[in-house]
């Protein structure tokens, strides 16, 4: 089952089932108004809506119409909760690496989780803002979990039944920024500004079975302009499990229904696969060549980010966004 959530003029959009190809919408206003809703009353809801994807992909909708991504929001146009691991221990290595920063003492115990803005979420084809280029704007190809309800204290083993829907994400970041506030001790807030997620969330079962129920493995695409810098396979050389991401997560607290759960800029050790970030490419570029040949992006650049499966199918619809100056 696909999800999107159209813009609306209301904050948090409206619901739609969106056909396996991301060709055709149906919305759902008398089953869930908004994704919020919907994983509110997951148990309940999830069924109904199921059934109305089955019917869609049949075509029985005479209601359906044209899907269009650019007209889409993120799934969750904000969130109750948006929170980060990084989890890809390559690309952890590398980016403490680029900003003169050591591994910490507990890297291989525990995952790295940030607490990150979500009351501003963007779409998949939104512009996305930055004060300066000076910033040095950097992107990160991640795949994000949502989920419902979450009990204080979820064992890893009990997790994998709380993610209801997966997503693309842009993580974008000012890394000038992260130099100096990192440091500090109190983890991102200028260096982080609001990220981007893919048109569609999809249930788990749309992956196939290069979904176990912890990990996906399938390559994530990324370019700039149109120049491909990465294909990493999400499932290798992940270090953690979504499952273990949301045990940690929950280890003190329950999380609501609606948690967005990032797992950091997908990274493999094979250096032929490329990167998920400009980060990780201007350091290997600076050990390969004595200085980096990648630059951060300006203002006008254009990324996108795509996960396909075997046949070739775009799962969650593409990120496809402009580099922009923000407005004073």
């Amino acid at each position: 089952m696909k999800l999107a959530s159209m813009n609306s003029g209301a904050r948090d959009g409206a619901l739609v089932v969106v056909d396996t190809l991301l060709t055709r919408a149906v919305a759902v206003p008398g089953i869930a108004a908004t994704l919020q809703h919907a994983l509110d009353h997951w148990d309940t809801v999830e069924p109904r809506l199921a059934e109305v994807s089955r019917a869609l992909n049949a075509g029985q909708c005479s209601d359906a119409f044209a899907f269009d991504a650019h007209e889409a929001a993120a799934p969750l146009p904000r969130a109750y909760q948006f929170l980060d691991g990084s989890v890809y221990l390559h690309h952890m290595e590398k980016a403490r690496r680029a900003r003169g920063a050591d591994m910490p003492p507990n890297w291989q115990t525990e995952p790295l989780m940030y607490q990150g803005l979500s009351d501003t979420l963007l779409g998949a084809h939104d512009d996305v803002p930055f004060v300066s280029e000076d910033l040095e704007i950097d992107y990160e190809a991640e795949i994000a979990i949502l989920t419902d309800d979450v009990p204080m204290g979820v064992r890893a083993a009990d997790a994998a039944a709380h993610i209801k829907l997966v997503m693309l994400m842009n993580d974008w970041t000012a890394r000038a920024l992260t130099r100096s506030e990192l440091p500090k001790g109190f983890g991102f807030v200028q260096s982080k500004p609001a990220c981007s997620f893919s048109p569609v969330a999809v249930t788990p079962d749309e992956f196939g079975a290069a979904w176990d129920g912890a990990r996906l493995s399938l390559p994530l695409l990324s370019f700039v302009n149109g120049k491909r810098l990465g294909c990493p396979d999400a499932g290798a050389d992940m270090f953690f499990s979504y499952p273990e991401l949301i045990a940690h997560a929950a280890r003190t607290r329950r999380l609501g229904a609606g948690t967005i759960i990032g797992a950091g800029a997908v990274s493999n050790r094979d250096a032929a696969t490329g990167h998920g970030c400009i980060a990780e490419a201007r350091v290997d570029e600076q050990a390969e060549h004595g200085a980096p040949r990648t630059s951060w992006l300006c203002f006008g650049d254009r990324v996108r980010i795509d996960l396909q499966d075997a046949g070739g199918l775009s799962v969650c619809g593409a990120l496809e966004q402009r580099v922009t100056r923000a407005e004073a």
